[in-house]
């Protein structure tokens, strides 16, 4: 049946010992983007979801019939709250995971009182946050490649 419970999935925090997975599917979900074997393998190294994160930050999951097919983080950083990852499965994108993640990070944001949320975005999803009013408000030197720069991205959150 279109539109039950089981098949939209659920979101719940993320749990202690599941970084090693997280990460894994962060590196599935990097990996759907055109870079190149070079690329990746800098990503190899540097993009992970801690243990750490998950004890310190909100980290959301996403399950489909048990199976974590995305993750999203919110975090502050110097008094500004950020999406610092949003990834999905690839074969699973496209089917609205990424955007109930972010909606219920959002929601979490305005819940502590913050007036906006900040994402670093990779280039290829810019557009995806662009969908939520998100609005370029600068660049980023990236911390994990020399050279690169990252958009900033700010969405607004409505009072309330």
């Amino acid at each position: 049946m279109a539109g039950t419970v089981a098949e939209r999935g659920r979101i719940r925090r993320a749990r202690p010992g599941e970084a090693a997975a997280l990460t894994a599917l962060a590196l599935r979900s990097k990996a759907h983007w055109p870079y190149d074997r070079a690329f990746m393998a800098v990503m190899r190294r540097v993009l992970k979801i801690t243990e750490e994160e998950i004890r310190a930050h909100h980290v959301l999951v996403h399950e489909t019939g048990g199976v974590v097919d995305g993750v999203g983080a919110l975090a502050l950083f110097d008094d500004e709250w950020e999406v610092d990852h949003l990834w999905v499965e690839p074969a699973a994108i496209g089917r609205g995971i990424g955007r109930r993640l972010l909606d219920a990070l959002l929601a979490k944001a305005a819940r502590l009182g913050a007036e906006r949320v900040l994402v670093e975005a990779d280039p290829h999803a810019e557009s995806f946050y662009a969908g939520y009013g998100a609005v370029r408000v600068g660049e980023r030197p990236s911390s994990m490649i020399d050279g690169r720069s990252l958009p900033v991205l700010a969405i607004r959150l409505e009072a309330g």
